[in-house]
Formats: C-alpha cells, sequence, structure tokens
C-alpha cells in the first residue's frame, strides 16, 4: 500500500490492542454470574471481536476510503464495549476493580484508532 508503511494488518498497533481488548474481555465475560446473561455475554463479545476485524477487513480492502470507513466502524464497536462494561457493572457482573482496566483499554485503543484515522485522512487530504 502506497498510503502505508505497514503491510500486514498484524503490524497494526491499533490492531494489537484490539486484539489486547477482546482477549480481557473475553476473560471478564468467562466468570460464572457473566456466563449467566447469555445475551449480555454474546454481545460484549461480538463488539470487542468487532473493534479487531473491522481494522482487519478495512486494511485487507487495500483502499484508503475503505480502510478509514472500517477504522470508524471499529472505534464505534470500541464505544460498543466501553457501554456493555458499565451494563455488565450494573447487573454486578464486574466490581469496580474489574471494571477500570476494561475502561481504560477501550479508551486507549479508541485513542489509538483515531489516531491512525487522523493520519490516514491527512494522507487522503480530508477531515472527517
Amino acid at each position: 500500500m502506497v498510503w502505508m508503511q505497514v503491510t500486514r494488518f498484524e503490524d497494526l498497533i491499533a490492531w494489537q490492542k484490539a486484539r489486547e481488548l477482546r482477549k480481557l474481555v473475553y476473560g471478564a465475560s468467562a466468570n460464572q454470574l457473566f456466563c449467566k446473561d447469555f445475551d449480555m455475554r454474546k454481545q460484549i463479545r461480538s463488539a470487542a471481536l468487532s473493534v479487531m476485524s473491522n481494522i482487519a477487513e478495512g486494511f485487507e480492502r487495500n483502499r484508503l476510503p475503505e480502510f478509514l470507513y472500517f477504522l470508524r466502524v471499529a472505534r464505534a464497536s470500541c464505544g460498543e464495549v466501553r457501554s456493555q462494561l458499565y451494563a455488565a457493572f450494573d447487573e454486578g457482573y464486574l466490581t469496580d476493580r474489574g471494571l477500570e482496566p476494561l475502561l481504560e483499554r477501550t479508551g486507549e485503543v479508541g485513542r489509538i484508532i483515531r489516531g491512525l484515522e487522523n493520519s490516514l485522512q491527512k494522507k487522503l487530504g480530508t477531515r472527517h
């Protein structure tokens, strides 16, 4: 890709951090209380998986406008995970101690994705 020096999505920090987030979410949602709420567990896991998957899918399309679109979708999924973390906390599936690092990680991943978006938008010559 002329517009990127990275040749594999696996080398993107955004994807690496999203992968770590997915693993943390899967671990947090494996506790006994969380496991009983099948819908919430499935939804939060799906959203976490979506973050890393959309980064990869957009990258593999090999077109900057499409990659930017998928980065926005990935960032939105990151927000969805964050919202669902609050819901899980409200239901008692997560403690304060369990919630805080996950919220920090979703914030970090969202900022990294946003930074990548901004960098790529400059290459495209547009701002969204």
